[in-house]
């Protein structure tokens, strides 16, 4: 077995904990950057409107419908994309400050 003191243990898991928690938000930040509105949202909302102005035209009421009800659905995507990275970059901040108060509990030696 492995001697490890309790100041070891807590170096460790706030080495981890502060790994963990800069990963949650370096991903955060991916995903608020590539997920947000992207170039397939873009296009699908262009073609929705143009759906729509078409069904206007024509009066087709349940065309117009649709393609609010989709605009209404590309727009909730957005916001939950935007709002899973806002969550991994808020948890993982809290992870990095989790990491540094255990950190500061440690009673190191003096030399």
């Amino acid at each position: 077995m492995i001697p490890i003191s309790l100041r070891d243990l807590q170096t460790i898991m706030a080495a981890a904990v502060f790994a963990l928690g800069s990963l949650c938000v370096l991903l955060g930040i991916f995903v608020l950057m590539t997920r947000g509105y992207s170039k397939e949202v873009q296009a699908l909302a262009a073609h929705t409107a143009q759906l729509g102005q078409k069904g206007l035209a024509q009066d087709a009421t349940g065309l117009v419908t649709s393609a609010s009800d989709l605009v209404l659905a590309i727009n909730q995507l957005v916001r939950t994309a935007s709002g899973v990275g806002v969550f991994l970059v808020f948890f993982g901040s809290l992870m990095i400050s989790a990491a540094y108060w255990v950190l500061t509990q440690i009673h190191w030696p003096v030399a």
